[in-house]
């Protein structure tokens, strides 16, 4: 299997995953996945008590062969998982990080 498609398996697994622990009788975790254009993302959708919720919580790409964590709204280390899960530290991108910060981490600078 080749790395691109490798990477969308990983995502994938990992984003139902987490969909799957997170959802409830109120709110729906949702998955959104586009791999036409390689975005991936988890959307939580519903109400608690009489407050909307509606958001993303996880927003991941894929660019140029590497793993671009755009967006984590949780309290995992989702690099650290995707690390864990099989992926090389220098084919991750914090993407949330500014470009001249990311020399500083253990991952990708783009």
């Amino acid at each position: 299997m080749d790395k691109l498609n490798h990477y969308r398996q990983i995502i994938q697994k990992f984003l139902c995953d987490y969909s799957r622990r997170r959802s409830n009788d109120h709110i729906d975790s949702q998955t959104i996945f586009d791999e036409t254009r390689d975005h991936y993302q988890v959307v939580n959708v519903g109400w608690d008590s009489d407050q909307r919720v509606y958001g993303c919580v996880i927003h991941l790409d894929i660019k140029n062969n590497k793993i671009w964590l755009q967006y984590n709204g949780t309290e995992i280390d989702i690099a650290q998982k995707l690390v864990d899960l099989g992926v090389p530290k220098n084919d991750i991108v914090l993407g949330f990080q500014a470009p001249y910060r990311r020399q500083y981490t253990d991952y990708a600078i783009s």
